[in-house]
């Protein structure tokens, strides 16, 4: 099914413009003043702390603390942006998927600015700016990519799994989503089986990274011969559970890197061949990825190793806050 969303105009369409771009999608206070494609400054609060201590984002918490920053967070990056407010062309801001009440909170001021100074809104689908943003720049206009489609999209991140094809700007199809648990949230919870904190996604990376990101358990990779793009990582998530309830405690410890490398390849290998399926089906061999787990190291060379055997490219967001819910991909 095509989705495109006609709201909204992509970077290549708005090169003379500056926008203030708003995203409150869930823990991150983020706001950002673009030109085109470069970003002239980005303003983060991060909440990751105040929710550490619950395992996750508690709803909540997270809208109180964007309503209790949100000025704060504009006011300072339109200083940064060396621009004036009454310069700025429109306010684009994050209309979902998200949490809801937090996604309240941004677009409550985006109206707010809008009304203010008498200029357009810009709404803008979340998923799509993670997969944009391996093509926006530091203010010096880095890295310079263009857009040349068709690509194939692969979005992961700790609620979203998806393959996507792009065959224009804007105008795509969802080739398949994850049934269950998206990559992220799997990975978080692994952590969480052997005993890690939120964000469990880079303790795993570490851990694996310390054994040499070696396959010691081979662990299923879910739903390779389905037939379909879709993925599944409950039944993953559960057989990785009975490993570790199945060792003495003293097992589990002295064996965390090699049960953390193990599942975070289960993953990757499941999202690379999925890929690679979708690209041999399609015949594009152009690959976007975005969203929070595509900051891990070893998913982008093992995507890199993948996809250039197949004569193929993959990009990847080239600034590490991109990974992760930002304005400027907004």
């Amino acid at each position: 099914m095509c989705r495109p969303y006609d709201h909204y105009s992509t970077m290549e369409q708005q090169n003379e413009k500056i926008i203030l771009s708003i995203d409150t999608s869930c823990d991150e206070t983020s706001v950002a003043v673009v030109s085109g494609k470069r970003v002239l400054s980005h303003v983060e609060y991060s909440q990751i702390l105040m929710h550490e201590k619950w395992g996750g984002v508690v709803p909540s918490i997270a809208k109180r603390a964007h309503e209790e920053r949100i000025d704060f967070v504009v006011d300072k990056a339109v200083k940064n942006s060396k621009s004036k407010i009454q310069n700025i062309d429109a306010f684009a801001v994050t209309y979902g998927p998200g949490l809801a009440i937090a996604l309240e909170v941004g677009i409550r001021k985006a109206k707010e600015l809008s009304k203010t100074y008498n200029k357009p809104i810009v709404a803008v689908n979340h998923m799509e700016g993670h997969l944009y943003s391996p093509f926006v720049q530091n203010s010096k206009g880095n890295p310079k990519r263009k857009l040349i489609f068709p690509y194939i999209g692969l979005l992961v991140s700790g609620g979203h799994t998806e393959l996507i094809v792009f065959k224009d700007d804007l105008s795509y199809e969802i080739l398949g989503e994850t049934r269950d648990d998206a990559a992220g949230e799997a990975l978080d919870k692994a952590a969480r089986i052997l005993g890690f904190g939120y964000p469990g996604g880079p303790i795993l990376e570490h851990l694996a990274k310390e054994v040499g990101n070696t396959d010691t358990y081979h662990f299923p990779k879910p739903m390779l011969r389905s037939g379909n793009f879709e993925f599944s990582f409950s039944g993953l998530k559960t057989s990785f559970l009975y490993k570790v309830r199945a060792m003495s405690e003293n097992e589990k410890n002295n064996n965390l890197g090699h049960l953390a490398s193990s599942f975070q390849e289960a993953v990757f290998q499941t999202l690379i061949k999925k890929t690679m399926k979708a690209m041999k089906q399609t015949g594009i061999k152009h690959i976007l990825v975005g969203g929070g787990v595509a900051v891990n190291n070893r998913l982008r060379y093992l995507m890199r190793k993948t996809v250039r055997e197949t004569s193929g490219f993959v990009l990847f967001p080239s600034y590490k806050y991109l990974n992760f819910d930002n304005a400027a991909m907004i």
